[in-house]
């Protein structure tokens, strides 16, 4: 047989591709872990565990959550970013690692430079909760009116300095033209707590972590922060309905891989992640969160935070928030 240029190169190829393919089909040979950046109870725990559970179900091995918490997120960010690019670290963040960049100005990662993203998890709206106990308004208008009448009384817990939590706070300072003192956690679940606790009177949560409290009467919902209402919670009326018409601030949440995992792996934890986002499991619990089911593919998950980082980035300057 003769010598033919196409036949080598085609050969060449497959000797490249079969171990890539053999790699993703022997992945994960040991435990996957999920880093959570924040603690348990909030926004991110409470997707990323039932995902975490159906995926242990779907590779047959255990899917297991490190909260590392503190700093809007960034700490657990920071440390992910610097695992073995092995397909057993995966990061679950949230649109808090969009707005850090322009937050925290010596972060030792970058978000776009150090994690890739994999998908889009889930996108509840956020939502104006308060304590029913410390906080005499039962819509966003009669809150208003309360904190014209008593400027500096009332106080919002965060779930740390450039959270959306917060950020979602200032700029409801800035349009509604009244002023409330942050107080920043190391997470949404710490936050809730002290809130529930009768320690905070308001939060500017994801609907995600309030969602159960609500139902719960422990803490009621004033408005949600989106277009439309939530058909989770059909009767809580939007920001707009309540006399905030520009004010939207949505969340969202997400899975990135380590720089340098093979792209195999990735594409698999990628199909992994959406039969999950399928299983009925997961859409259960999803609506009880308040959240649709994204369906971003991996190429437009990262245009989204591109424009996201450049986003928020305004609006951290318009609104002026600053570490507290």
């Amino acid at each position: 047989m003769s010598f033919s240029p196409l036949r080598a190169a085609l050969a060449l190829l497959a000797c490249v591709l079969a171990p890539a393919a053999a790699v993703a089909q022997d992945w994960p040979a040991k435990p996957v872990t999920l880093v959570v950046p924040f603690p348990p109870g909030g926004g991110t725990d409470a997707f990323a565990r039932p995902l975490a559970a159906q995926l242990s179900k779907q590779l047959g091995r255990q899917v297991i959550i490190d909260n590392k918490g503190g700093a809007g997120g960034t700490v657990g960010a920071s440390f992910a970013a610097k695992q073995a690019p092995d397909g057993y670290t995966w990061f679950v963040g949230a649109v808090h690692h969009v707005i850090a960049p322009s937050f925290y100005p010596k972060l030792d990662y970058d978000i776009e430079r150090d994690l890739v993203p994999v998908a889009m998890i889930a996108n509840p709206p956020q939502v104006i909760v308060a304590n029913p106990h410390r906080v005499p308004a039962n819509d966003v208008k009669a809150l208003i009116d309360y904190l014209k009448k008593n400027p500096a009384k009332l106080n919002y817990g965060s779930a740390g300095n450039g959270t959306s939590h917060h950020l979602a706070g200032e700029l409801f300072k800035q349009q509604a033209g009244v002023f409330i003192v942050h107080i920043p956690y190391r997470g949404a679940g710490p936050a809730l707590q002290d809130l529930i606790a009768r320690n905070v009177d308001l939060m500017f949560d994801g609907l995600g972590s309030s969602a159960q409290h609500i139902r719960g009467g422990r803490i009621k919902a004033l408005a949600v922060a989106s277009p439309k209402r939530s058909p989770a919670f059909p009767n809580v009326p939007t920001a707009a309905e309540a006399g905030l018409p520009n004010y939207n601030v949505s969340t969202w949440y997400g899975i990135w891989a380590v720089k340098g995992t093979p792209q195999p792996i990735i594409e698999r934890m990628q199909a992994e992640v959406a039969k999950a986002l399928a299983s009925p499991e997961v859409k259960e619990a999803w609506v009880n969160n308040g959240s649709d089911i994204p369906t971003m593919t991996q190429a437009e998950f990262a245009q989204f935070l591109n424009a996201e980082i450049k986003r928020w980035a305004v609006v951290t300057t318009a609104s002026g928030a600053k570490l507290d």
